[in-house]
């Protein structure tokens, strides 16, 4: 059946509370409205208020009451309600969320995840389209995920509420209408393993969440347009990163290209760059490029079109690449 990333994304929440009575579900509207963007439509209804339920505006509530549920033998899945309200919870993820296994000796995991809609592309006001997956990345202790793909949404949300250790998900709220046929329940990688989307011999573009279609669209006129075969590397799981599958298609192609809507200094796309490069110099005819957001805070939406990188800029850092 056809189905969106958000639909996808219920039926993965739907079908691991069927499955588990320990998991519940709740953040600001989720309950009766169903989110914001109507990711736990329905569920209320299906699972009783027990399971899925409203909060106060209040993320570090949110968060700090999901650890003690965690601690006690449930699993919780917590929504941020957008990317930039994740922030005022952040003293609970790096403090405590972040730190049991460790400070446990390993005895203690936090079975939860927070969900967290991320990203631009949507037309919204001021706090609603960052990125912030740097942060959580940086965080030992953590699990960031983020799917590029409606199948992925799926199976990595299933699989991330399985998890025996906190994870961030990062859901990239432009691909939330993104559609594909699927059978559920989809079986996909697991955590911690990238996918090559697309093979190709010119060089690699290494995307993640929201600029896994944007990267395949560069691709596809790429091939179309001059005949280059640009090999497409979803990341799938930012930390623990599979570095291996990037330095084995970047070996390959000899050239590699890493995108992502946030800004530039610092960004995750460094990191990426940096193990690449420590990996593979030997085999590269190229530094290693990054097309990214700029420097700046998240503009407004009149202009996010100039921020957000398209296939467009991808072709031109294609080509700087193939010129070196």
């Amino acid at each position: 059946m056809e189905l969106t990333m958000a639909g996808a994304l219920n039926a993965a929440l739907r079908d691991s509370m069927r499955e588990d009575d320990s998991v519940v579900v709740y953040g600001e509207d989720v309950g009766k409205l169903g989110g914001v963007f109507r990711i736990s439509d329905g569920l209320q209804a299906e699972m009783g208020v027990d399971r899925c339920f409203d909060t106060p505006v209040a993320e570090s509530g949110i968060v700090g009451t999901a650890i003690g549920m965690a601690l006690y033998g449930m699993r919780p899945v917590v929504e941020m309600q957008f990317d930039g309200f994740s922030y005022p919870a952040l003293d609970q993820v790096i403090s405590h969320v972040a730190k049991y296994r460790s400070r446990t000796r390993g005895r203690v995991g936090l079975p939860l995840v927070i969900r967290i809609p991320y990203g631009g592309g949507i037309g919204a006001v001021e706090h609603h389209s960052e990125s912030p997956e740097a942060y959580y990345a940086h965080t030992a202790g953590l699990t960031v995920v983020s799917p590029g793909t409606t199948a992925d949404a799926y199976a990595l949300l299933r699989a991330s509420i399985a998890y025996d250790d906190p994870v961030i998900f990062l859901e990239p709220k432009r691909r939330y209408w993104l559609k594909e046929d699927l059978d559920l329940p989809v079986t996909a990688p697991p955590i911690g393993k990238a996918v090559v989307r697309r093979e190709g011999t010119a060089a690699t573009v290494i995307a993640y969440g929201p600029m896994v279609t944007t990267a395949l669209e560069a691709a596809t006129r790429a091939a179309d347009e001059s005949g280059i075969g640009l090999e497409v590397v979803d990341v799938r799981t930012l930390s623990p990163l599979d570095i291996d599958t990037l330095v084995s298609s970047a070996t390959k192609t000899g050239r590699a290209l890493v995108v992502h809507e946030a800004a530039r200094f610092a960004g995750y796309g460094a990191e990426i760059a940096a193990e690449v490069n420590e990996r593979a110099f030997g085999y590269l005819a190229a530094p290693v490029l990054r097309v990214t957001g700029w420097d700046v805070p998240y503009p407004s939406a009149k202009i996010e079109s100039h921020f957000l990188p398209d296939a467009d800029r991808i072709l031109d850092a294609v080509a700087r690449l193939l010129e070196y």
